[in-house]
């Protein structure tokens, strides 16, 4: 059975791979991206493991965060204005090569007879640092890939690979440290470096839209005044916030895994919510057809907090599973099309530094909520601090909506933003492409 459009109805579920076919520079990205993934998560694991066999100290492991915070926000600011000045291909591989020379000294640390601790900590720092100078340029790429009307199926594609690697990579790298140890690790993570650096290399230079006008404190102040005009770019970033810092419970795991006598699940209970979003991911070919953007991140705000709230009313392990895996893929989908609001509506010379206020929100938001549940679990317990978070995300978007009437109206057909940056790019960018899906 087809339907009137001629595509199967499982099809339409199917994540929509135009930009992979019509673009062989997002391909290229695409898998780069991918290949330093999965390296990057050997790395990632291999870190706390030597502080933790080095000190015993849970302190000095959690420290790392710390210290990766404080660099990632001051040079994702700085990043955003640089990938707006510079040539973004440029700018992320010389950051990539650069990471790639910390990977080499991570090895040589590592292989030595008593690897130091504080090589460790400066590599966390240094490596958040290089990708708080990265981030904006890579995401400020992709719409300058491919066409206007497939940047929600590209943004879904690139969802889908972060939720393989996520899902997959963890497992993956515990086994190769227990069995090769850490040194083999970072040879692995190097190795994928020097993969991802090939393939930009391929990639066409993607210069900044106009010559940078003013000092660098002037062109931040510009970035942020822009979304200040706008209540519905605004709205996105406090979802956000609201659902990272509310309903992330990533820090009462281990306690939770306990209360329900479950120790076992731990590592279920980290990765209940990467299994959501790759079943979100793998099934976002529906993505392509909606329009009204804004409602969409509203409500996935609100499920993602009563999914939350949920798992702190429940009494089972699976149960629990369940509702995390729920609220990983609601998550997803609110990331989702918030990247397509950022992507069609904000214009090329200033998407970079939108960009670098996503990575602060991005970074600011996990380490509030980890303080939050932290301080409400060890004055209240477990589930008060999983149900309060989970009921203060649902509230947040019931007020969003009411307080920002234009993200809640936000549609993609008609919004003036979104028609001015297409007509931008039809002057200016690469060809349009064919509409990826049927109006909703």
């Amino acid at each position: 059975m087809t339907t009137g459009s001629g595509r199967r109805p499982r099809s339409r579920l199917l994540p929509d791979t135009a930009p992979w076919r019509s673009s062989r520079d997002f391909r290229l990205v695409w898998t780069s991206g991918a290949v330093t993934m999965l390296g990057s998560v050997f790395t990632l694991t291999a870190i706390p493991l030597q502080i933790a066999d080095a000190t015993g100290s849970p302190l000095a492991v959690g420290a790392v965060g710390a210290v990766e915070l404080v660099p990632t926000v001051l040079l994702g600011l700085y990043g955003g204005v640089l990938a707006d000045r510079a040539d973004r291909r440029t700018v992320v591989l010389a950051t990539e090569v650069a990471l790639a020379a910390l990977s080499v000294l991570l090895l040589l640390n590592a292989v030595r007879g008593g690897p130091a601790l504080w090589p460790l900590y400066a590599a966390a720092g240094c490596a958040a640092a290089l990708q708080g100078l990265q981030q904006p340029s890579l995401e400020a790429m992709v719409p300058r890939l491919v066409p206007h009307d497939q940047l929600v199926a590209a943004g879904a594609l690139l969802s889908l690979r972060w939720s393989v690697v996520g899902l997959a990579a963890p497992a993956a790298a515990g086994v190769v440290i227990a069995t090769a140890g850490v040194g083999t690790a970072y040879l692995i993570d190097l190795a994928t470096f020097l993969v991802s650096i090939a393939l930009l290399t391929r990639i066409r230079p993607v210069r900044p839209a106009r010559e940078a006008r003013s000092p660098l404190p002037g062109d931040l102040a510009e970035g942020a005044r822009y979304v200040a005009r706008r209540p519905d770019l605004v709205g996105t970033y406090l979802v956000d916030l609201a659902a990272t810092a509310f309903a992330l419970p990533t820090a009462l795991f281990p306690f939770l895994a306990d209360e329900l006598d479950a120790r076992w699940a731990l590592g279920l209970l980290y990765s209940a919510s990467a299994a959501g979003t790759l079943v979100a991911a793998a099934t976002s070919g529906w993505t392509g057809r909606v329009h009204r953007h804004g409602r969409l991140v509203l409500l996935s705000g609100a499920l993602v907090g009563t999914a939350t709230a949920a798992a702190a009313l429940t009494s089972g392990i699976w149960a629990v599973l369940l509702c995390l895996a729920l609220a990983g893929a609601a998550h997803w989908v609110g990331d989702a099309f918030r990247t397509a609001i950022w992507n069609r509506s904000i214009p090329d010379e200033l998407r970079g530094r939108a960009a670098g206020l996503e990575l602060l929100v991005g970074s600011a938001g996990p380490a509030l909520g980890d303080l939050r549940a932290g301080g409400l679990a060890a004055r209240y317990g477990i589930r008060a601090a999983l149900r309060t978070g989970g009921l203060a995300c649902l509230a947040t978007s019931g007020v969003l909506a009411a307080a920002l009437p234009a993200l809640w109206r936000y549609d993609d057909r008609t919004d003036p933003q979104v028609a001015a940056v297409r007509a931008a790019r039809r002057t200016d960018g690469p060809a349009e492409g064919p509409p990826t899906g049927a109006a909703a």
